[in-house]
C-alpha cells in the first residue's frame, strides 16, 4: 500500500482516538459539573461537587444516535409485559455511518426531582460546508421530540423535560459564549400564552487557539482550552486542573484519560512531521515539513480518492474544506 495512504489511514485512525479519549474525558462528571455551573443558569453559583452528584448514572459517550426513529428503543418487561421505551445506547463502530450525540445525560435540578436532559458536542473546527448552529438546532430539535413516548405519552406534553445542547468549538478566532433560547415578540395584544419557552435551549462555546489569562471571565474556556490542549504536557493540564479548579486529578480514569490524549496528540504530531518530511526531504527540514504538507496532502487526496474514499472521509483526514478537495480531484 502507499505510503501516502497509510499515513492516512493511520492519522483517520489516530483521530479517532483522540476524539474518543476527548469524549471520555469531557464525559467525567466533575468535568460536566463544571460546564454546567458556568453555562445552565439553573446551576450557577451551586458547587461543582453538589451538580456532579445531580448527574443521573453514567453519561451515555457516542452510543446514543440522533437519527430519526433510532434515538428510543422499545423493550417489553418480561416479567409484567410492560412496554418500556428508553434511550437506544447501542455502542457504536468508527465507520458504521450512523450519527451519534458525542455525550449525553440526564441531571436533576436543583429540588432533586425535575430533570434536564443535556447534550454536550465538542468540535476541533468550525465547520465549512454547513452552518454549525443549524446543526445545533437539529439536534435540539431531536432531543425534544424524542421524548414522545419515552419521556410522555399520548398529548402529555407538559411533560416535556428542559434541553441543553452544548457545542465546544475549538480553533475560533476568540474565545465567546453565547446562549440562544426562544423568546416571545407581541406584535398585537398581550395574550399569556400558557407553556415553557425555556425548554429547547443552545450553548455555543468558542475556544481561541491560545489558552486564556487566568480571569473569571475565563474560567470556562481555560478550563476547555486546558483539558482539549495539544500542546500541553499531561503533567501541566493535571496542576492546572487540580490547582485552579480543584479537580481530582488523582482518580485514575481523569489522569489516564488526560494521558491517553497527550499521547495521542503526540502520536498524530509525529506523523505529520513523518509525512512532511518524506514528501519534502530535498529541501530543509524546516522547508520540507511546509512544502511536503502541501504536496503531500495533494497526493494523498488524490490517491484516496482513486481508492473510492468517500469526500467526507477525506475531509476528515485532510483538514480541508469541500471546495479545496474537489479543486484538486478536478
Amino acid at each position: 500500500m502507499d505510503n501516502e495512504v497509510v499515513f492516512a489511514i493511520d492519522a483517520t485512525y489516530q483521530k479517532a482516538q483522540y476524539d474518543a479519549s476527548a469524549k471520555r474525558l469531557l464525559g467525567q462528571k466533575i468535568i460536566l459539573a463544571h460546564i454546567l455551573i458556568r453555562v445552565v443558569e439553573e446551576f450557577k453559583g451551586m458547587d461543582a461537587d453538589t451538580v456532579a452528584s445531580l448527574i443521573e448514572g453514567e453519561p451515555y459517550i457516542s452510543q446514543v444516535p440522533v437519527e430519526l426513529g433510532l434515538t428510543n428503543k422499545e423493550t417489553v418487561d418480561a416479567r409484567t409485559g410492560e412496554r418500556i421505551v428508553g434511550l437506544n445506547t447501542e455502542s457504536s463502530e468508527i465507520d458504521e455511518g450512523k450519527i451519534y450525540f458525542d455525550i449525553i445525560f440526564y441531571v436533576r435540578m436543583r429540588d432533586g426531582l425535575a430533570k434536564m436532559i443535556i447534550n454536550l458536542e465538542a468540535q476541533k473546527n468550525e465547520p465549512t460546508k454547513y452552518h454549525i448552529l443549524n446543526r445545533a438546532i437539529f439536534y435540539t430539535a431531536r432531543l425534544v421530540s424524542s421524548q414522545k413516548e419515552r419521556e410522555f405519552t399520548g398529548s402529555d406534553y407538559n411533560e416535556i423535560k428542559q434541553v441543553y445542547s452544548i457545542w465546544i468549538c475549538m480553533n475560533m478566532k476568540e474565545n465567546s459564549l453565547s446562549h440562544i433560547h426562544m423568546v416571545k415578540d407581541d406584535l398585537l395584544g398581550e395574550q399569556d400564552w400558557k407553556g415553557n419557552l425555556d425548554i429547547p435551549n443552545i450553548v455555543m462555546i468558542g475556544l481561541a487557539k491560545e489558552i486564556p489569562p487566568k480571569e473569571e471571565r475565563y474560567e470556562l474556556h481555560r478550563l476547555l482550552g486546558t483539558l482539549l490542549s495539544q500542546t500541553m504536557t499531561a503533567e501541566q493540564k493535571l496542576k492546572l486542573m487540580k490547582q485552579e479548579y480543584d479537580i481530582p486529578v488523582d482518580r485514575r480514569s481523569i489522569r489516564e484519560e488526560v494521558k491517553i490524549m497527550c499521547n495521542l496528540s503526540e502520536g498524530v504530531e509525529e506523523m505529520g512531521y513523518a509525512k512532511g518530511e518524506a514528501a519534502g526531504k530535498t529541501v530543509g527540514r524546516a522547508e520540507g515539513e511546509i512544502i511536503g504538507e502541501a504536496r503531500g496532502k495533494s497526493e494523498i487526496i488524490l490517491k484516496m480518492h482513486k481508492k473510492g474514499y468517500s469526500l467526507e472521509q477525506i475531509m476528515d483526514v485532510t483538514d480541508m474544506s469541500e471546495a479545496e478537495i474537489k479543486e484538486i480531484i478536478g
